[in-house]
């Protein structure tokens, strides 16, 4: 007989990790106990060796799914002469931490009670058990214990106790159980909060959605718009009551059946859309079946998503149709979490709302994704991803790292954990802003961190930067440049060390020179960075008037580098032609027209120049129809030219390419083929000004990172190009190549510098 104590790190809270450790005892004939505490799981046994041996293998090799076991412990001590196995209560521990389970998509044995009408838990929208069900948003605290989830209100009754209490259940305690007994309950209300009396809400909702009517679900995370996605009327008054003229909506689909009528799907984006996570994944839109064209105008993908909850499935099999589900807020405001919160807020959208009363701890939106070069790419995270940290190749100090100013998140580490929240949101509202501050709050009392250093963006007008020089007082503050932050977050999440050659395309970031840059080739290592090279540099007259007026952008290129009489005759940008003389002043006197090397910009540009989009009303929506414009199968085709200057920062010249552009728009080329020859172009100047620096430095490997690298068709063209050229390229998949990944980059380039600092690196 021997004796072990066994400690388990990682997410090993909140699924179903206890149970699974008593079936296996019971199974290899164990005895001694399990229990949670504030930092692990720990565990004692006795029994021969064999058994004991055979259990741990068993711990590592059949752990339940959503866990993610990241080290385990095992100490020989002393016979206790256990005569049974049990699970002990939870003990808390000042000081410690574990990571947190994010909420998991509704398992096949739930879907399967939901729909049997023997079941007692039959048409029940929360039924979950230790395999699925809400995680991260109802949990206030560690040890994971119902007393400290939002479900300690909800007395389970004498049959969902029995479940809770039996290990061969797999409720066996399951902290948020519940059934239509003793469990969270539906309400329909209409746009006042008033209460509307039915006898099913679902059924009753599902008609409401038939009729054309606006609902707010309840999900989650927050609330959800939710219509017929069939319906072409009421999907333009959403859009018209939720200030959103042409930014897709994603859809939701029964299953993937019903998702194959609609898209392509690759086996990957299969299993993607089905996997616990069940992320709105973009898929290649067939534009055929009912769903209504103006869901995505003007795009060839469709962000289409499974039901996650059961309340989805059974809304979703009751209304017969594809329903647009799309957060629940205003544009560029957090998602409303309560129910009168989302009355106050919503009532101006919706028509009904579908309201419960399990309360929501953390504010949580959808997660956005794709498939690219076969692997899932994050473009938001959020549900069913954070707040599973990043592993960090280096044991943190404690640092709070507090994101960019659009798609903001934030990141805490702590020893080997870099926990980047879920999306907060563009800082452009106190509503964002306070979303912003309860989170860094949640994660530092989730995770136990108490930050040492703060880093933040080099921008001084970002709120972000803001609430950070204001709250630093005590803290070691530490500035990180935008775009080493993204290079940094891509190499973190793929281990790479560096030195390498960053590639950081986006709209927007300050440099250290006082301008925007966004066309960047930066050498980079976790403690710094050199720009070895950038496009080249032209006015954004107006500043964010240019971002939002692409044809700004396109008249600035052409003023700056063709000259102040370049003709407009026989472009689109002609009916422009009295703006382009304040523009010409602008740009003269240096009024509000700071210098952009952005490649953003440059996309903007040309999308104007050929016709494609002259203003916007989404972010990015010029340089997203840019993209659609390229046909599917492309051509064997030129690009257009370019040159690089030398010197220390070699730089991009455009004079030739926006000059080539204009002469393809006035010889009647088409923008589809325009937008082809575009595309070959920036991955060829990418390719080139890599070779040069592989000459230069004798590194041979890149990242790419920056928003500007959610272009499908432009990662495609890049990464074929650079792996033709012998580069080993690092492309973003745990965190968003967009500003979602900063805060990452930020954490840990704050990190190295302050080990730097202390000569531990």
């Amino acid at each position: 007989m021997k004796s072990v104590k066994i400690s388990v790190k990682g997410i090993v809270q909140g699924v179903g990790f206890r149970p699974f450790v008593y079936r296996l005892a019971k199974k290899h004939r164990l005895k001694g106990w399990v229990r949670n505490t504030s930092g692990r799981v720990e565990i004692e046994l006795e029994g021969n060796q064999l058994s004991l041996q055979a259990f741990t293998k068993d711990l590592k090799a059949t752990a339940p799914a959503a866990a993610r076991i990241e080290t385990v412990r095992s100490l020989s001590q002393p016979l206790r002469g256990y005569t049974s196995f049990e699970i002990k209560g939870s003990e808390a521990e000042t000081g410690q931490y574990q990571p947190v389970s994010p909420d998991i998509a509704t398992c096949k044995d739930c879907r399967r009670e939901i729909f049997d009408a023997a079941d007692r838990r039959y048409r029940y929208p929360f039924t979950n058990c230790t395999n699925c069900g809400p995680r991260f948003t109802i949990i206030e605290d560690i040890p994971y214990d119902r007393p400290k989830t939002t479900m300690r209100r909800f007395k389970m009754c004498p049959k969902c106790r029995k479940e809770y209490e039996n290990p061969a259940d797999r409720r066996f305690h399951a902290q948020p159980n519940a059934c239509p007994v003793c469990g969270p309950k539906l309400e329909l209300a209409d746009n006042r909060g008033k209460p509307v009396a039915c006898k099913d809400v679902i059924k009753k909702a599902a008609v409401l959605l038939g009729a054309g009517k606006i609902l707010a679900v309840r999900g989650l995370g927050g609330f959800q718009l939710a219509c017929d996605a069939t319906n072409e009327k009421v999907i333009s008054l959403l859009r018209e009551r939720k200030h959103r003229p042409s930014k897709p909506f994603a859809v939701m689909l029964s299953g993937i059946a019903d998702v194959k009528k609609y898209c392509e799907v690759s086996a990957a984006e299969e299993k993607l859309l089905e996997s616990p996570e069940a992320p709105i994944v973009l898929l290649r839109w067939l534009k055929k079946g009912k769903i209504s064209e103006s869901v995505a105008p003007r795009n060839k993908y469709l962000g289409v998503m499974l039901p996650y909850t059961p309340l989805h499935h059974l809304l979703i099999m009751e209304a017969g149709s594809p329903l647009i589900m799309t957060s629940g807020n205003l544009s560029e405001e957090p998602i409303a979490r309560d129910n009168d919160e989302s009355i106050y807020r919503l009532k101006g959208i919706a028509d009904y709302f579908v309201l419960h009363n399990r309360d929501i701890y953390a504010r949580y939106d959808d997660s956005v994704s794709r498939v690219a070069d076969g692997r899932p790419q994050i473009i938001r995270r959020a549900r069913g991803y954070a707040p599973y940290p990043i592993l960090l190749p280096y044991k943190s100090k404690q640092i709070l790292a507090c994101g960019a100013e659009e798609k903001n998140t934030i990141c805490l580490t702590r020893d080997r954990h870099a926990f980047v929240s879920q999306h907060i949101g563009d800082l452009e509202n106190e509503e964002t802003l306070q979303h912003f501050e309860n989170t860094i709050e949640l994660y530092k009392k989730m995770f136990r961190i108490q930050p040492e250093i703060m880093a933040y963006d080099m921008h001084p007008e970002y709120l972000a930067t803001k609430y950070a020089l204001k709250m630093g007082a005590e803290l070691k503050l530490v500035p990180v440049q935008h775009h080493h932050a993204h290079i940094v977050s891509c190499m973190t999440e793929n281990k790479v060390k560096g030195p390498i050659i960053g590639v950081a395309f986006d709209g927007t970031g300050y440099g250290p020179d006082s301008h925007i840059w966004g066309g960047e080739f930066l050498l980079v290592d976790r403690q710094g960075f050199q720009r070895l090279g950038h496009l080249e540099n032209v006015p954004l007259p107006g500043g964010a008037a240019a971002i939002k007026k692409p044809y700004r952008m396109a008249l600035s290129y052409i003023y700056t580098l063709l000259g102040k009489d370049y003709p407009l005759e026989g472009l689109p940008l002609a009916k422009y032609a009295s703006e382009y003389s304040i523009i010409k002043q602008q740009i003269d006197k240096k009024i509000n027209t700071p210098l952009t090397s952005s490649a953003g910009r440059l996309f903007d540009a040309v999308a104007a120049l050929s016709g494609i989009r002259l203003e916007i009303d989404y972010e990015a929506q010029a340089a997203i129809e840019l993209e659609m414009a390229a046909p599917d199968n492309i051509p064997e085709t030129g690009s257009y030219p370019f040159s690089i200057t030398a010197g220390n920062v070699r730089i991009v010249k455009l004079e030739k390419l926006i000059t080539a552009v204009i002469g393809d728009i006035k010889n009647g080329v088409t923008a589809s083929l325009i937008s082809v020859k575009f595309h070959k172009t920036m991955a060829e100047i990418i390719l080139r000004m890599c070779r040069i620096l592989r000459e230069n430095t004798g590194i041979n490997q890149a990242a790419l990172s920056g928003g500007v690298f959610q272009n499908i068709l432009l990662q495609k063209l890049t990464l074929e190009a650079l792996w033709q050229a012998d580069f080993k390229v690092f492309t973003h998949h745990l965190v968003p190549c967009n500003d979602g990944g900063i805060s990452l980059g930020q954490a840990v380039a704050a990190s190295q510098v302050k080990l730097k600092a202390m000569k531990l690196v």
